[in-house]
């Protein structure tokens, strides 16, 4: 198998969330993947942090990191990719709709795919039409989204269904990334293999 099968997708937009976009990409090097952050274009987007301080009854957001992306979604072929993450933020709202977006995500849920999700990234998924049956973790304000879309809403940390990880937000990194990297890692074994 050629090494570009062993990528991982990390699906960013303007106002992706921080940690839940940097914290995978340092995870799947970890374990000698290799992440192409994709996004509507291939240029420097903008990531911020979500924050809920004491008191406060909406989001705090404040400016992180730029970061570039590798690639874009139109010049995506899944099947170069082992495995996908949709990360937190505002950006789902907003890239949710791209039509390539949608190709991409009910390609990795056709193929039974390692797929990863959290927080607003959860979007993604609900308007590609995939979630039908499906348990997921999400924030709690995204429930509604992932509900309306025929999907299960579960207030854990790490909820597993099948080939789909999640988790409610960044504060729950270190309770379901390990499950996709375990996944990613099958994935990798299996067509190490053919």
């Amino acid at each position: 198998m050629e090494d570009q099968a062993f990528k991982v997708l990390i699906i960013i937009g303007d106002a992706t969330e921080t940690l839940d976009t940097f914290y995978p990409i340092f995870r799947v090097q970890e374990d000698g993947f290799t992440p192409v952050v994709a996004a509507p274009e291939k240029r420097r987007y903008h990531t911020v942090l979500h924050e809920a301080p004491p008191g406060w009854d909406i989001t705090q957001e404040t400016a992180g990191y730029s970061l570039e992306a590798d690639i874009s979604f139109r010049n995506i072929q899944p099947e170069q990719y082992v495995g996908i993450f949709f990360s937190g933020g505002r950006a789902p709202e907003y890239i949710r709709d791209d039509p390539d977006l949608i190709r991409i995500t009910r390609w990795f849920f056709e193929h039974n795919k390692p797929i990863a999700s959290v927080c607003h990234g959860v979007e993604i998924p609900a308007r590609a039409d995939v979630v039908r049956g499906r348990r997921m973790a999400t924030v709690t304000k995204c429930r509604f989204d992932l509900e309306v879309c025929g999907g299960t809403f579960v207030n854990e940390p790490c909820v597993i269904d099948g080939n789909l990880i999640s988790g409610r937000t960044w504060h729950d990194h270190g309770q379901y990334i390990k499950h996709w990297i375990h996944l990613l890692i099958e994935e990798r074994e299996k067509l190490q293999r053919t």
